[in-house]
């Protein structure tokens, strides 16, 4: 029996995101947006709960991997593209969310309120993209 689970998320890029962890990076990588906010707002739980999640990393990266679809658009890339460009609405161009692309890079993420909103929910975006991906390649072969 194949149990291969293709990797969604990577530990060495959550390590990365880690060194900046009191902001709550790595945990709105790994999908934890709660405490990714918590994390925010109190610097990685006072430095404490960011030191813990040194130890933690690899767990919420086999998390990930497990809760999130795999398929053409990769979590990483996204990302890149929504810490660095995100108010531009570059990331949802690279989904193929071409209209709130355009009105992300008209309004400037939405008036930033829009760059908050895809933090929270980035992975889930990805994961529901590659599985329309999916599922439309499927539905093109059986036909």
């Amino acid at each position: 029996m194949n149990t291969y689970q293709p990797q969604t998320h990577s530990t060495t890029i959550g390590y990365i995101c880690w060194i900046f962890g009191f902001f709550g990076a790595h945990r709105f990588y790994f999908g934890r947006p709660i405490s990714g906010t918590i994390w925010a707002f109190t610097l990685g739980f006072f430095f404490i709960g960011w030191i813990i999640d040194l130890f933690l990393i690899p767990s919420m990266s086999r998390t990930a991997n497990l809760r999130y679809n795999s398929g053409p658009f990769d979590f990483n890339v996204a990302w890149i593209l929504l810490t660095f460009l995100g108010v531009f609405g570059i990331h949802r161009f690279y989904m193929g969310k071409w209209l709130t692309g355009l009105l992300w890079l008209c309004t400037g993420g939405l008036f930033m309120l829009g760059y908050l909103y895809d933090m929270w929910t980035l992975n889930a975006q990805v994961s529901e993209c590659n599985f329309e991906a999916y599922a439309g390649q499927s539905a093109m072969s059986m036909g």
